[in-house]
């Protein structure tokens, strides 16, 4: 037996932590060995804290979720300044996608994070899914596979890890994953034909690490989602498609897996199957140690072998090991100048029908619908601040799922919706505002429906630069 097993079994552990201050419980889990921390909105200011990780562990991976767009950690005040991956898809410019991974990529090297659990690779092939949508390049798999490439060079390439994500794929699902386990009804065919190839695209770019979902497929394994499936992350992931870097779970307390086991047999279950980084985004010191201590129990009971948990801290070393071998490439994207790649994707992005322009500020009515929990923000459009910056006098008046419409006056007036497509109350309340006033303006920052209204604005996303494409767009 290893003598320092209890390291071991720290080093394969990626935990978050609440607040804006590293604890001094985490700090002592830094001491024992603790393999990386994963960082969030809540503990702001994010440069800091990924300092005082490093300085008092210069060996630990600092991860973030930084996709851009809607799922941004660093900018969740005011907006993401890189478009979602929709929009990228949209556009369809691969140097253009590199460039904002580089851009991103860029921010994370000046703050110190080690590691991206970005770019979401999934191939968006149901219109209904509510946890992927935009955060998917689209539903065409040579796209996102070409646009996963881009994107993992862009970040990587900038010096610091990226991390496709969600492993085999999230894309086919009707069920978000935090809430409870989703099932991808798919033949193992239509899986490599569909699913697999932006995963593919990913090894061959040299990605760094690829997160697994907590999700059923039953052409892989009918009983387990693949987070826990060997046939999953093994066999296919590390057989198949040759993927020999660190594989990490999505964060465990999710209720697709989180149902079904004990964080602790969970993190046993993962680690056998094939995982190497063990994601728990919400835990305590208490839970953190409980993790450890059912590793190493596991190891000694012989339900986990030793030999695979000393593979799997490996990996988790060699990305800490690849980062610190990336230096120059970071002092030398930090020198470039600042790239305007975010706002240039936006404008491209925007599809436009019909015409109109606002004269005068605006009331803008903006349906709050309710995004899945990986969503930091409660509705963080941005579309009413950039209208306001260009039309001072702009009022927003927000609007409740299920709620009536305001009165729509006889002023400018936008209506602002995200993901019409997917909801019908939604629509009902674009046909209702449009009966009302046909000269109103609807931009849709989702998966959009079919045009309405006098003009109809879709940014594929949320994002401070979308905001200001549409902004503009509308006023002048």
């Amino acid at each position: 037996m290893t003598p320092d097993l209890s390291r071991l079994a720290m080093t394969v552990l990626q935990p978050g932590y609440a607040g804006a201050s590293l604890p001094d419980w985490m700090r002592g889990a830094l001491d024992q060995g603790l393999g990386g921390v994963v960082l969030f909105a809540r503990n702001h200011p994010l440069d800091r804290a990924a300092r005082q990780i490093r300085a008092h562990s210069p060996d630990a991976i600092v991860a973030v979720d930084e996709e851009g767009g809607t799922i941004t950690r660093f900018e969740v005040e005011h907006g993401s300044s890189v478009p979602g991956n929709r929009a990228l898809g949209v556009v369809d410019d691969v140097k253009l996608t590199e460039r904002v991974g580089r851009q991103l990529g860029r921010m994370l090297a000046g703050a110190g994070v080690t590691l991206d659990y970005a770019p979401t690779a999934d191939v968006n092939a149901n219109p209904a899914n509510p946890v992927i949508g935009v955060r998917s390049f689209g539903p065409d798999p040579d796209l996102v596979a070409r646009h996963t490439a881009a994107y993992v060079a862009g970040v990587q390439g900038a010096g610091v890890a990226a991390c496709a994500k969600h492993f085999p794929g999230h894309g086919d699902t009707t069920t978000d994953s935090h809430l409870a386990l989703p099932t991808v009804h798919a033949s193992r065919d239509l899986l490599a034909e569909r699913d697999l190839p932006p995963f593919r695209a990913a090894v061959e770019a040299g990605v760094r690490s690829i997160m697994c979902g907590h999700l059923l497929v039953p052409a892989l394994d009918p009983d387990l989602p693949a987070t826990l499936s060997r046939a999953a992350l093994t066999e296919l992931l590390r057989g198949e498609l040759g993927f020999d870097g660190m594989l990490v779970t999505d964060a465990i307390e999710m209720r697709a897996v989180a149902a079904m086991f004990e964080p602790g047999e969970i993190a046993v279950r993962a680690l056998a199957a094939g995982a190497d980084a063990v994601c728990a985004g919400h835990v305590t010191e208490d839970g953190l140690y409980a993790l450890r201590d059912a590793v190493v129990e596991a190891v000694r009971s012989g339900t986990l072998p030793e030999e695979r948990l000393a593979e799997a801290a490996a990996r988790v070393r060699a990305v800490s090991a690849w980062y610190a071998g990336q230096a120059a490439l970071r002092d030398q994207a930090l020198a470039e100048p600042d790239d305007p790649a975010g706002l240039e994707a936006a404008r491209a992005a925007l599809t436009v029908t019909g015409a109109a322009r606002l004269t005068g500020p605006p009331l803008v009515v903006e349906v709050n619908t309710r995004h899945s929990q990986a969503v930091d923000q409660v509705n963080p459009t941005g579309v009413t601040a950039a209208l306001a910056a260009a039309l001072p006098g702009t009022r927003r008046v927000p609007l409740e799922p299920g709620a009536a419409l305001p009165p729509l006056g006889t002023g400018p007036a936008v209506l602002v919706v995200h993901d019409a497509a997917r909801h019908p109350w939604v629509r009902e309340r674009i046909e209702q505002a449009v009966r009302e006033r046909p000269d109103i303006v609807v931009i849709d920052t989702g998966i959009p429906a079919e045009p309405a209204g006098a003009a109809h604005l879709a940014t594929h996303g949320i994002s401070r630069v979308s905001a200001q494409a549409a902004a503009e767009r509308l006023t002048s």
